[in-house]
């Protein structure tokens, strides 16, 4: 959301790092420790030394740290987000700056050239803080900035993950799930490597930040971490082949002009073969742009399709407040109402029909979270045909040509040719 608001108003999106963070931090405790070996006291050797200060490896260290950095920012006019810790945000007049902070690395956007030089120094003489200059790699996310906007890309850490299950030389699909049934934990014989299948699956989860894609592939793997079966580690293997002809795709972020919130949701009712559970994904889009996705395995069982589509309407609404309360905090507030996609007619009659009937009264927090919604005005359910309906690409496998017409709804493209001069 910090980095579509930045491209589309054109500032400047700068990357910062903080040399010895933790040594910054402020115990509110007292903590003793042992005198380290080499710097004993010959006169003193039991004695125990009282901190002053956080260290590495202490526990309070990142809190200390994140606190006195929360204190410091407040002082200079920045405000902590109530939506997201890790936002701070600074608005004075006609300058308003957003800061992203992890551990030891932030991300800064600013409105003007003169505040982030103003900025930058105020930071560095509080803390040993180091510009690096223009948003490149942030936390192994490579970032390119065109003329249409930022590609969020993970081709190194791909290839990497590729490296670690020894597949370099493998052959790509053309999908990374095929359209046959739900994997079960009941079927094939136990895999004899769970640590590295785990670990495989763990890393997959973080190349869903790029690739959402995927987000319904590792979904699926990742249900079955705690017993995995051969048949769980071919379908791991299948999304690694998927990726292996597909490493250069990335997330576009575009520059756009519109400001509304657009959501499409969906749910694959009973599908769970062993809890009969049904998945719901969704995806939300500000202006032009994919800013949050998710594929998910409802936590209690529906009892139709329409409760299920209906769950699925709850959770994307309850993120689309989410959003707009984000939205409002970053000096960007919405007038009209968020907009959601449902491909189910029962689910849609649900949110406008004001009747509690006596098949409604087990979903009946859903049905009043959506209803007050949608009667504030605030989100608008609307059909939408199966065939375009893109949170399908969430909740099953699809086959190749909707599954790469979805791909491509999502904004996952190729890198942009780089030219001479650009």
């Amino acid at each position: 959301m910090v980095l579509t608001i930045a491209v589309s108003k054109e500032w400047q999106i700068h990357q910062l790092d903080v040399k010895n963070a933790f040594l910054h931090g402020t115990l509110n405790e007292a903590v003793y420790m042992h005198q380290p070996m080499g710097f004993r006291d010959p006169n003193y050797p039991d004695h125990v030394c009282l901190l002053k200060r956080s260290l590495y490896g202490l526990k309070q260290a990142p809190r200390a740290w994140y606190q006195r950095f929360a204190d410091f920012a407040s002082t200079i006019g920045f405000v902590h987000s109530k939506c997201d810790h890790s936002l701070f945000i600074y608005h004075h007049g006609h300058e308003t700056a957003y800061l992203l902070l992890y551990v030891d690395d932030i991300v800064l956007a600013t409105s003007s050239d003169s505040l982030r030089k103003r900025l930058i120094l105020l930071f560095s003489n509080e803390f040993a803080m180091k510009d690096l200059g223009p948003l490149h790699s942030f936390l192994g996310i490579s970032v390119t900035r065109s003329s249409q906007g930022l590609f969020l890309s993970q081709q190194a850490y791909t290839k990497d993950i590729i490296a670690r299950a020894g597949l370099v030389d493998c052959n790509s699909v053309a999908t990374p799930v095929d359209t046959s049934g739900k994997l079960s934990s009941k079927t094939g014989r136990p895999y004899g490597d769970a640590t590295k299948y785990r670990k495989l699956a763990g890393a997959l989860q973080y190349l869903t930040f790029t690739r959402p894609d995927i987000s319904y592939a590792v979904q699926q793997i990742c249900l079955h971490m705690h017993d995995p079966k051969d048949t769980h580690v071919h379908a791991l293997k299948r999304i690694l082949r998927y990726l292996q002809g597909t490493s250069t795709l990335g997330l576009q972020i575009y520059k756009s002009r519109s400001t509304s919130l657009v959501a499409f949701t969906d749910a694959d009712w009973g599908g769970c073969p062993d809890t009969r559970r049904s998945t719901s994904g969704y995806c939300v889009y500000y202006g032009d742009t994919l800013i949050s996705w998710s594929s998910k395995r409802q936590a209690t069982l529906s009892r139709s399709s329409a409760e299920a589509e209906y769950r699925g309407v709850a959770n994307v609404v309850a993120e689309s407040c989410w959003l707009r309360n984000l939205l409002l905090e970053l000096k960007c507030p919405i007038s009209k109402a968020t907009l959601v996609f449902c491909d189910n007619i029962s689910a849609i009659y649900l949110a406008g029909n004001p009747v509690q009937h006596q098949r409604t009264k087990h979903v009946e927090l859903d049905i009043h979270f959506v209803r007050e919604k949608v009667a504030k005005g605030e989100v608008r359910i609307l059909h939408v045909p199966t065939r375009y309906q893109i949170a399908d690409i969430f909740t099953k496998g699809l086959p190749r040509l909707l599954f790469e017409e979805f791909r491509y709804s999502l904004g996952i493209r190729s890198p942009m040719a780089s030219t001479a001069g650009e």
